[in-house]
């Protein structure tokens, strides 16, 4: 409690100084922003461009074995590329073939897809490369193999979430499971 007027005189000092530094400091923050020097090499527009750039670019081959990369917008494609219905390869330039190709499907679904939880073996899914875990199961066989991974079995979701991914897909990713797991 402040007992003498001098005590007073201070408290309330002290009060409105205290107020105005914190509104102050509060219109600063709302309403100062950013102190952005436009003239900076930082802002320039190829800075810019460079900074929202993608990072990558998918490459798709068309049905005759052509490149039918997307161009930036606005620019110019053959006709015969644009035409022809793209189909995404693995393993490069040309289509693979057999089971070289069933292997790059099954190898990239595996890795997109089912390593996530059988590489470090979370939610009891049964690590690939673990010869007793696996022993059991693929003495099962290869087809029930197969039915658990398209309809799910316990904590994991059908086709262990990749929805999209084909039967015959997921199929070559099991084979390349097993292979890795005998």
């Amino acid at each position: 409690m402040i007992k003498t007027q001098k005590g007073l005189v201070r408290t309330v000092l002290l009060f409105i100084i205290v107020s105005l530094a914190a509104i102050f400091l509060i219109v600063k923050l709302i309403g100062g922003g950013l102190n952005v020097d436009p003239d900076s090499p930082a802002m320039s527009e190829d800075a810019i461009a460079e900074r929202l750039k993608p990072v990558g670019q998918v490459s798709v081959l068309s049905a005759a074995g052509e490149d039918s990369t997307p161009e930036a917008p606005g620019s110019d494609q053959s006709a015969g590329a644009a035409e022809s219905t793209p189909q995404a390869t693995i393993a490069g330039k040309g289509e693979p073939s057999g089971e070289t190709a069933a292997a790059n499907v099954g190898d990239q679904v595996y890795n997109t897809s089912c390593a996530v939880c059988h590489g470090p073996g979370i939610a009891d899914a049964p690590k690939v490369g673990d010869k007793a875990v696996w022993e059991a199961r693929i003495a099962q066989g290869i087809d029930a193999l197969y039915a658990n991974a398209i309809n799910g079995k316990g904590t994991m979701p059908p086709k262990g979430g990749a929805m999209s991914t084909s039967d015959d897909d997921i199929r070559a990713a099991v084979d390349i499971m097993v292979s890795k797991s005998r």
